[in-house]
């Protein structure tokens, strides 16, 4: 078993759910019949029945009423898909009430399902959805096998949709004592508590059983299992009972057992929150003054919405008119000056190196290229090649 619940959503207080299997035929009549008999009793205010979406096989009844009176409840039945199993059809019930639970008030499985007096209870829809055999309103005996009745209590022990509770009887009980306990409880605990019952002489191997569990059943007592995962601060022996009289007796410590443990802060499993999701942002059977409500309620979250989009809007636009200031300032200002320009030198440019390189292939009129006078010639010296020079005169004064 896991020994945290810190990564699970707890089950608020106000939620009442269970879910069960309806073994017999036509689930939805049996569920549309009982409705309309509390409606004409005034036990509900109004139910409804949604259409199907699709060829699923999903049926979906909701239901209204007023606990004690004054306080509203809400409550959505979901009959799932058969699933071709011989076992019937599964079924989650789940209701919220406009403040925490009070086990005084009706079970919501009595306003879906018949319970005692009518006629369509056949004792078809109390049925365990997963482990076979265990059923709410009946006493389930344990089996004889250890390893059997080992797998068993692991197995209730992962239910979170309801409270298993192991009651041992310290000697066989006479007609009053097999009846099971779960009708002597408050109605609101009534049909989320499965019973199981050990024989006196199942003592040793039924603590044998729990021991994984981390939990041990008094002698003549009861214990109830721990939820999977437990909560942080979760004690077994809170959750034990040292006697119980099977003698047709309201079993008070058992119920305060039961209250303490219902009023923790128990994981939600995925399935319920799933279930609880659907009941409140699906629910449409409301009152006038609700539906008025609700529109009041939209109105102002669309004019927050709108108002959040107008102030978005305008910090938008502040922004892009601060961007353009900025860039109208960037273009107005001269550029920075090059360090060579500051100076006073002028770096030679690719221009001035191209009229250089043609100076230098510049060739003559005639073109023929002129020969480069002698570098060690003096500045005014004329060409040898252009006049030959006059001949001395001889010293004689004679012609030579």
């Amino acid at each position: 078993m896991s020994n945290s619940a810190a990564d699970h959503a707890t089950v608020p207080q106000t939620l009442w759910a269970v879910r069960g299997r309806h073994t017999g035929p036509a689930p939805e009549d049996v569920v549309r019949r009982t409705l309309r008999r509390h409606k004409e009793s005034g036990d509900i205010d109004d139910f409804a029945e949604p259409p199907a979406t699709g060829d699923t096989g999903r049926r979906v009844f909701k239901a209204r009423w007023r606990a004690g009176g004054a306080v509203t409840v809400r409550a959505r039945l979901t009959l799932l898909p058969p699933q071709g199993r011989p076992q019937g059809r599964e079924w989650r019930l789940v209701a919220e009430a406009e403040r925490p639970w009070d086990d005084a008030w009706p079970s919501p499985a009595t306003l879906f399902w018949p319970d005692g007096g009518s006629g369509d209870d056949d004792g078809s829809w109390d049925h365990h959805p997963s482990v076979p055999g265990l059923r709410f309103r009946h006493v389930n005996p344990l089996p004889e096998d250890d390893r059997e009745m080992r797998r068993r209590l692991r197995d209730a022990a992962r239910e979170a949709w309801c409270v298993h509770v192991v009651v041992h009887e310290a000697m066989t009980p006479d007609e009053r004592g097999r009846l099971p306990l779960t009708a002597l409880l408050p109605p609101g605990l009534r049909h989320r508590v499965i019973e199981h019952r050990a024989t006196p002489q199942q003592f040793r191997g039924v603590n044998w059983a729990l021991k994984d569990l981390g939990v041990e059943v008094p002698r003549g007592g009861a214990v109830l299992l721990p939820p999977d995962p437990a909560p942080k601060d979760y004690d077994g022996r809170e959750h034990s009972v040292r006697n119980v009289f099977l003698d047709g007796s309201e079993p008070a410590g058992l119920v305060a057992a039961l209250r303490h443990f219902v009023a923790l802060p128990r994981p939600l499993s995925q399935d319920a929150a799933d279930a609880l999701t659907d009941l409140r942002e699906n629910w449409t059977l409301m009152t006038l003054e609700e539906q008025l409500e609700r529109e009041r309620r939209l109105v102002a979250m669309y004019a927050d919405a709108l108002d959040a989009m107008t102030k978005s809007r305008d910090l938008y636009k502040q922004a892009a008119e601060q961007a353009l200031e900025a860039l109208a300032a960037y273009r107005d200002v001269p550029p920075p000056a090059l360090p060579q320009q500051r100076s006073g030198a002028r770096a030679p440019g690719p221009l001035h190196q191209l009229t250089r390189t043609f100076e230098r292939l510049k060739l003559p009129v005639w073109g023929r290229p002129q020969p480069e006078p002698a570098k060690d010639a003096p500045s005014g010296a004329a060409d040898d090649t252009a006049a030959p020079a006059d001949p001395p005169a001889p010293e004689d004064g004679k012609p030579s």
